[in-house]
């Protein structure tokens, strides 16, 4: 299967410890209202006085959101540099720390195992996912797998 006009990122181009690092996502208070509303309506993510008591100290993104942030930073980096053919899911997903609106998120890849597979012309790449918040400190990890066209073997 080789590269086509979707753009496909072969599979015999990663290697083992290599790093990417992208995105600059800025978490916005109307956004993480907007999303909690919807999908993980606890009070620490819906109202700001009210978050004051909470653990968190104040009004923090659902970890949820903070991957589905992620996931766009992701696809958005994608788009420009390759596609991938999908995902099996992803393992050990942590919540490092929680992610307040005014900051802004990156991400960085490091591809940990190459596994082609034994009966079809794709390959599988693990990668560890670390989000950062704009001063470098990790605020989520998790171990994505990847799943790549192949274009030997």
């Amino acid at each position: 299967m080789a590269e086509d006009t979707l753009g496909f990122i072969p599979f015999e181009r990663f290697e083992i410890g290599q790093v990417q690092e992208f995105g600059a996502y800025e978490v916005t208070k109307e956004e993480v209202i907007e999303f909690a509303s919807k999908y993980d309506p606890q009070f620490f993510h819906l109202d700001e006085e009210a978050a004051k008591q909470s653990l968190f100290g104040g009004l923090c993104a659902s970890g949820w959101h903070t991957c589905a942030m992620t996931m766009a930073m992701m696809v958005e980096h994608l788009d420009r540099t390759g596609r991938s053919l999908g995902s099996p899911g992803i393992d050990s997903l942590k919540w490092l720390k929680p992610v307040y609106p005014g900051e802004v998120l990156s991400v960085r890849m490091e591809v940990l195992e190459l596994t082609p597979s034994k009966s079809r012309p794709i390959g599988f790449v693990k990668n560890r996912v670390t989000v950062s918040k704009q001063d470098g400190v990790p605020v989520m990890e998790f171990i994505s797998n990847g799943i790549f066209p192949r274009t030997e073997g």
